[in-house]
């Protein structure tokens, strides 16, 4: 019986795990996303010049909506590290609440193309008097979250959540479901008046 030195079985054992490792099975794999760290929750009370209160986040910043058709009582809550914003526009009533609630309606559903369905949630806090509904967008939309808000007789509110990046709604669902949580606590805090 003829003994082989270690090496040449070590070689041996070498060759059979790369032979055995060859798998011409080759998948691609899906592309990955960068890590996105999001901050803690924290919010402040916004202290304007406006017809209505509210809390934001404290890693936003409440600025007057800087287009040449906006109202001064339009603001966006900018979200510069994320390059996101809230848009809020606010309208007084005058006999037109339902005008302004189809608008809304019609704006949320304007995304009904691109969009994989489209969920709404009411809104009532009777104690503040505010009275709504939440349109949750999914699919690749420009705008994820929307909502109007109101008193039915004097105040009307809509907001509409935006990023500036390409809509794709596996990548932006976690950035997308942390800013909901700001808008639902934005509604919540709601107070009509200065």
């Amino acid at each position: 019986m003829k003994i082989y030195p270690p090496r040449f079985l070590y070689s041996i054992i070498i060759f059979i795990c790369l032979f055995a490792a060859c798998n011409n099975d080759m998948q691609p794999k899906p592309y990955g996303y960068i890590r996105i760290d999001l901050p803690p929750k924290s919010y402040q009370k916004y202290q304007g010049k406006l017809p209505y209160s509210f809390e934001f986040p404290t890693y936003g910043i409440v600025k007057p909506d800087s287009d040449k058709n906006a109202d001064p009582t339009w603001v966006n809550i900018e979200f510069p590290e994320f390059k996101g914003k809230i848009h809020l526009s606010y309208k007084k009533l005058n006999n037109n609440l339902r005008e302004f609630i189809e608008d809304s309606r019609k704006l949320a559903y304007k995304h009904a193309q691109k969009a994989d369905a489209i969920d709404e949630q009411r809104f009532e806090n009777k104690s503040a008097n505010v009275y709504g509904i939440l349109y949750d967008i999914k699919g690749n939309t420009a705008s994820s979250v929307q909502f109007f808000v109101t008193d039915s007789s004097k105040n009307f509110l809509r907001g509409a959540l935006y990023f500036s990046a390409i809509p794709n709604k596996d990548s932006l669902a976690p950035v997308i479901e942390f800013f909901r949580a700001d808008v639902i606590q934005l509604i919540n805090t709601l107070k009509w008046g200065k």
